[in-house]
């Protein structure tokens, strides 16, 4: 199961991690150097269950420039490929304000409906709960918390990654509790959706060029596991995506989340036609240097470049002649 964990800088997102996988594969900021500075994903065995956690940078922090955004949102993508099985939308559980405001309303700006049915809320620093009180009691006199956990189909759960590491595990108040709940949450989620993950045309074209490169990787990888291959073709493609400098972030998350509306307002520049049962489509269309599905045809173009003016130059040649091989 690949799970992706989304959230601003400092909620809690690489402790929830580390919770969940009982260990700390995650590295942890503290203090001035506090938050995820780049995607991370480790697989564990946890309850019986593999599972794949993509820890991201803070995607949906409001004082991030776009230039600090891109390279972590195209790391995400090809760390997500070919989709997570779920999304946890990880907030604290603290007082509300206008900061948790706009984070939430730029989740709510990026994920289409179709991703809201593969999320669940997370809540960090369950310390700060009320005596006696559930993260359903507490979400309940949030409007702007309510509205967000139901479009997430009423899923939310709450850990505290400090507090509650030794409690009982009955408890309520316990980690071990919560994240048994929790992987019982997402196990009943991914069953109501068919048992597959979420994905869009975006995320299997990326797929299908890992698969390429892992391809290409095997035939002098040598002594390479699978796993090594896997990350090697990751950060390949990566480095291919990244050069399409045209590319805006919003561009990125909207094709990513599959958000229409962002979809519609690039698809001049993104090569991506809307179909009528709402997916997006891949069509050929020759068009400036921010294109994402069009300008993966140029990816192995670009992928070779020495300066990313010279990726940018052979990315534009490749999407202009898309049946010439680079």
């Amino acid at each position: 199961m690949r799970i992706a964990v989304f959230g601003k800088t400092g909620a809690g997102k690489s402790s929830l991690a580390n919770t969940i996988f009982g260990e700390d594969a995650f590295r942890i900021y503290h203090k001035f150097k506090s938050g995820t500075r780049e995607c991370q994903s480790e697989t564990r065995s946890v309850s019986g269950r593999s599972i794949t956690l993509i820890d991201t940078p803070g995607l949906f922090d409001t004082d991030r420039s776009e230039e600090e955004m891109k390279p972590e949102i195209v790391r995400c993508i090809t760390e997500c490929a070919p989709g997570p099985h779920a999304f946890l939308i990880v907030l604290k559980v603290e007082k509300f304000t206008e900061q948790e405001q706009a984070v939430i309303n730029k989740i709510q700006e990026y994920f289409s409906e179709e991703a809201f049915n593969y999320a669940t809320v997370l809540f960090t620093h369950g310390d700060q709960l009320p005596d006696g009180e559930t993260i359903e009691d507490s979400v309940r006199v949030s409007k702007p918390l309510d509205d967000l956990v139901k479009k997430c189909g009423g899923r939310c759960h709450v850990i505290d990654n400090k507090y509650w590491k030794n409690a009982p595990k009955h408890e309520y108040r316990s980690n071990q509790f919560q994240v048994e709940e929790l992987l019982k949450t997402l196990d009943k989620m991914v069953t109501e959706n068919n048992g597959g993950c979420y994905t869009n045309e975006m995320l299997q074209k990326v797929e299908e060029m890992i698969k390429q490169e892992e391809e290409n990787i095997r035939q002098s990888s040598g002594n390479m596991t699978e796993e090594e291959i896997r990350k090697k073709a990751q950060h390949g493609v990566y480095k291919g995506l990244i050069t399409l400098t045209g590319v805006g972030t919003g561009v990125f998350m909207g094709a990513f989340f599959g958000v229409k509306v962002m979809v519609k307002k690039a698809s001049s520049a993104l090569g991506i036609l809307e179909s009528k049962s709402g997916a997006t489509s891949s069509v050929v269309v020759p068009g400036p240097l921010g294109a994402v599905l069009g300008g993966i045809k140029g990816y192995h173009a670009a992928v070779e470049a020495d300066t990313i003016w010279e990726a940018a130059t052979r990315a534009v040649e490749a999407i202009k002649n898309p049946f010439t091989k680079p």
